[in-house]
């Protein structure tokens, strides 16, 4: 297994790793998974396996975790299926934090290329992390301590406003009431600190004016996407991209219609965010 760093602040390409190869996984399963501490977005190429042997390497990586408002694979239920169609465009072009609005976000999202389209379609990350550690001192004694709130409407007033929307999310609203996490937050296994509000879960930031959280959220929206802490990903067929939930953001490029693009998902399971 090679790592190839992608970008300078995260992101890095793992070549010569054979995910259809369980022993293979097995022996280099510990270094793989430092690879993506370290470098919070991983990119594997030519990677031709079928859901359930996706569904297997999640597995592999902890808890998996579904998703309350995404279709998932037949024989495969823990493979969420994200389809963009011209008819039924994807929704989501906020950077964001995979599904803040739970109490405990998911740790690792997965993602595997299925229907590629010829030209657009890119994903792109940004490191909190990175964002974070550019602070100002002063400005980081100033975060910290602080706490914003997530909410699942919030990030799906679009889906909610369409005809039978409310009706349909129903479920969804009820188990996902607004939460709050810490605005800064310490990684669990790397101990990285990071920044972590998103621009399509979170709603305000607590004990703030409404002025004061709309001017300061909008500051960290812009700085945490800052070009040199981006990597950028062109789609290939079969290609995987995981990243750690915890320490990044993203972002769907949505400049590909009326082609189509098909994606698998998987979620793995998270701890409550913590200071």
């Amino acid at each position: 297994m090679r790592v190839k760093k992608a970008a300078g602040a995260l992101g890095a390409f793992v070549e010569d790793l054979a995910l259809t190869d369980s022993a293979e996984v097995d022996s280099q399963f510990a270094d793989f998974h430092q690879a993506l501490l370290e470098h919070e977005v991983l990119f594997l190429r030519d990677q031709q396996i079928d859901p359930v042997t996706f569904q297997a390497l999640a597995r592999r990586l902890g808890q998996v975790e579904a998703h309350p408002a995404y279709p998932t694979v037949d024989g495969a239920p823990d493979v969420q299926i994200l389809e963009s169609t011209a008819a039924v465009p994807s929704k989501i072009e906020a950077w964001h934090t995979d599904m803040t609005f739970r109490a405990a976000p998911p740790a690792i999202t997965l993602l595997h290329g299925q229907i590629i389209p010829a030209y657009g379609g890119d994903t792109l990350w940004a490191s909190t992390s990175a964002a974070y550690a550019a602070l100002s001192e002063p400005m980081k004694a100033f975060l910290e301590g602080l706490e914003a709130v997530h909410d699942f409407r919030h990030g799906f007033a679009e889906s909610l406003a369409e005809p039978g929307g409310e009706e349909r999310l129903r479920p969804a609203i009820a188990a996902n009431p607004p939460v709050t996490h810490p605005l800064v937050t310490v990684h669990p296994e790397s101990g990285k600190k990071a920044i972590y509000v998103n621009a399509l879960f979170t709603t305000h930031i607590v004990g703030l004016s409404r002025d004061e959280s709309r001017a300061l959220l909008e500051f960290l929206y812009a700085h945490v996407v800052t070009d040199e802490f981006t990597v950028r990903l062109n789609w290939q067929p079969a290609t995987i991209a995981l990243w750690d939930n915890r320490v990044t953001q993203h972002k769907p490029v949505n400049d590909f219609f009326p082609q189509h693009r098909r994606m698998h998902r998987v979620t793995i399971a998270g701890e409550r965010p913590a200071a």
